[in-house]
């Protein structure tokens, strides 16, 4: 007896725009690839695939969506109010590195610290 046919195989294809449209969901509300993945009926391993191609191709960087803010480090601080537990504080550096700290750490140790893994 031959096996019965219970569906059609479902191929689907992503215009470029899609596809970065669905990577850019990433990291937005703490959002992982595999959720992002199960939210598109899609594998891990699709998202990487995609990411991959699209970094080839030049149409995506890991600093896509990334805003710039100017820091002047000549201009006086103006006095602010220590919260009131440290929270974490996240930097993200010209070399694509990320450092992450605690908001109360020292002025200097932290520039040290960006000057050392900015050298490395």
């Amino acid at each position: 007896m031959l096996g019965e046919v219970l569906g059609v195989e479902r191929r689907r294809r992503w215009s470029d725009e899609e596809k970065l449209e669905i990577l850019s969901e990433v990291g937005i509300g703490g959002a992982t690839v595999t959720q992002v993945a199960q939210r598109h009926e899609l594998t891990r391993s699709q998202i990487y695939g995609w990411r991959r191609d699209l970094k080839k191709k030049g149409l995506w960087s890991p600093d896509r969506g990334t805003v710039f803010l100017p820091v002047d480090f000549d201009a006086t601080p103006a006095p602010v109010s220590a919260p009131s537990r440290p929270v974490l504080i996240e930097l993200r550096l010209n070399n694509g590195r990320c450092l992450r700290f605690d908001s109360s750490m020292d002025g200097d140790a932290l520039t040290r610290l960006i000057r050392a893994v900015e050298a490395a």
